[in-house]
């Protein structure tokens, strides 16, 4: 593939594909065209004429539609890929916040982030939240972002430090000044942090920080054993919960609280990948869709799981609608009509991201949003036919490897199925790098071991509450009600 053919600032146009608009009316056009001149969608429509210059890609089979985005992703952690396939939630507490998390030099955040930030992109998500909870220093934090300046994506980065307080690193001097220094140079910024529920409420000077720098908060509530309903209680009461807060994971939290949450206009991001399988809780769309929480979609850390946006479809409609036929078949009756349907998830992978962030201009196709298209089209492929139901395809038949095209910004970053300006060798070697370091810290039988780690042996209290800032502990730092909710929470749904 000549460099020239997709040089940065070329028109493009997409002929003759299945347009995915996610517009407000979720349009879909037959063999439709979408025209990109500049950063812009400039036409969607039939018969489109190319601009001088223009690179048309034949989109005949396909599918476009907009660029993914992720609301919550890991990204320093990537070098481990895999590495705790068989973790449970409590023992990757105990490895990143307890006993290995300090490892990490700015260097290996900065890998992590380079070898995710090409990872999005190559499946198809063009924006991505950095949920970097590894930045125990400033200079981790300015790797982090020459990191992402250094790959041509969108990047939000949600700055947090597991290492100590949120309500100490927030305060640092020098924290305030690199944000105000290096405010410009991403699509946007959060601030990342958890809520104990320590009555106390110790994480109000970092709203309170948040607020002053106009930042938004994304945090990870509903987590089982770690955070719940006294958490959303404390941050309703004290008002820091606005449309711009983001509720990661969200998956065990009570009636009350999912009305605050719907009330104050915040939003969730679901990892039902992580979510069904770390044990934060049941992946909690069936309870979302019933107080009409709006939803994101995002893929959490690929330390175990998948790291793209397919995957997470299939998984949240695989999740919502075995509670949906478990919830039935439990008082005896039958599931004759699913309420999450392909398209509302192929929504939240787009759309949902882009409302959680408060950005408009990006997640759908239509006349003056930001070109961020993706084409999936794999003609190697008999997956790839006949294309029926475009977004039962997206949602379960389509996969990284079909992912033909993708636009950022109008600027093509994949192209016929490979990355442009990726060196892929340098990234692997700066993965073994990382990883060698960590092996070399920590010795070869910890290293070993930590792929199936033992607890520590002490009194417990990591079972208790593995935000370890305070010596708050009590029972409610665990879930309330069961797996199945509190009493009576599915029977909305059955008689729907």
């Amino acid at each position: 593939m000549a460099h020239d053919e997709v040089a940065e600032g070329r028109p493009v146009l997409f002929r003759n594909a299945t347009v995915l608009t996610m517009d407000d009316a979720h349009t879909v056009l037959t063999g439709g065209d979408v025209l990109v001149v500049g950063d812009r969608v400039a036409e969607v429509g039939h018969g489109l004429t190319a601009p001088d210059g223009a690179l048309e890609v034949d989109a005949t089979g396909g599918i476009v539609m907009p660029g993914m985005v992720d609301t919550h992703r890991h990204m320093w952690q990537t070098a481990m890929r895999g590495y705790g396939a068989d973790w449970t939630l409590t023992q990757y507490f105990v490895w990143y916040y307890l006993e290995h998390g300090r490892q990490f030099r700015p260097e290996d955040v900065h890998t992590g982030n380079l070898l995710s930030a090409w990872d999005a992109l190559e499946a198809g998500v063009t924006t991505t939240v950095d949920w970097s909870h590894g930045l125990q220093t400033v200079e981790h934090a300015e790797a982090a972002v020459d990191a992402l300046q250094a790959v041509p994506g969108r990047f939000v980065l949600a700055y947090g430090n597991i290492q100590a307080g949120p309500w100490e690193w927030t305060a640092d001097p020098a924290v305030h000044s690199f944000l105000e220094r290096r405010r410009g140079d991403l699509y946007g910024w959060q601030l990342a942090f958890d809520v104990t529920g320590d009555p106390a409420f110790p994480e109000r000077p970092a709203f309170e920080v948040a607020r002053e720098l106009d930042l938004p908060v994304t945090t990870h509530a509903g987590v089982w054993g770690a955070t719940n309903d006294d958490g959303i209680r404390l941050m309703h009461e004290n008002g820091f919960m606005d449309e711009r807060s983001v509720y990661v994971h969200a998956a065990t939290l009570s009636t009350d609280s999912y009305h605050r949450i719907a009330a104050t206009g915040g939003s969730a991001s679901v990892s039902t990948e992580s979510e069904q399988s770390a044990g934060q809780g049941y992946p909690p769309t069936w309870q979302l869709r019933r107080h009409d929480i709006p939803v994101s979609l995002s893929m959490d850390t690929s330390v175990w799981w998948s790291s793209d946006l397919f995957s997470a479809m299939r998984t949240t409609l695989g999740a919502d609608r075995s509670r949906e036929h478990l919830e039935a078949h439990a008082a005896g009756d039958t599931v004759t009509n699913v309420h999450l349907r392909a398209e509302h998830v192929v929504d939240w992978a787009t759309r949902g991201g882009a409302r959680a962030l408060g950005r408009d201009e990006i997640g759908r196709l239509v006349p003056g949003a930001k070109a961020d298209v993706v084409l999936i089209r794999n003609d190697r492929s008999p997956v790839s036919f006949p294309l029926l139901n475009p977004y039962g395809h997206v949602a379960f038949q389509a996969q990284r490897g079909d992912v033909h095209t993708v636009l950022v910004d109008g600027r093509v970053v994949k192209h016929e199925g490979a990355l442009v300006g990726c060196d892929l060798a340098d990234l692997r070697c700066r993965a073994e790098a990382t990883v060698e370091h960590l092996v070399d810290a920590m010795g070869d039988e910890a290293w070993t071991a930590g792929m199936n780690p033992a607890l520590p042996e002490d009194d417990g209290k990591v079972l208790d509450n593995p935000y370890q800032y305070t010596e708050f502990r009590t029972d409610t730092t665990r879930a309330r009600g069961t797996v199945f909710g509190e009493p009576g929470a599915g029977e909305e749904d059955r008689g729907a």
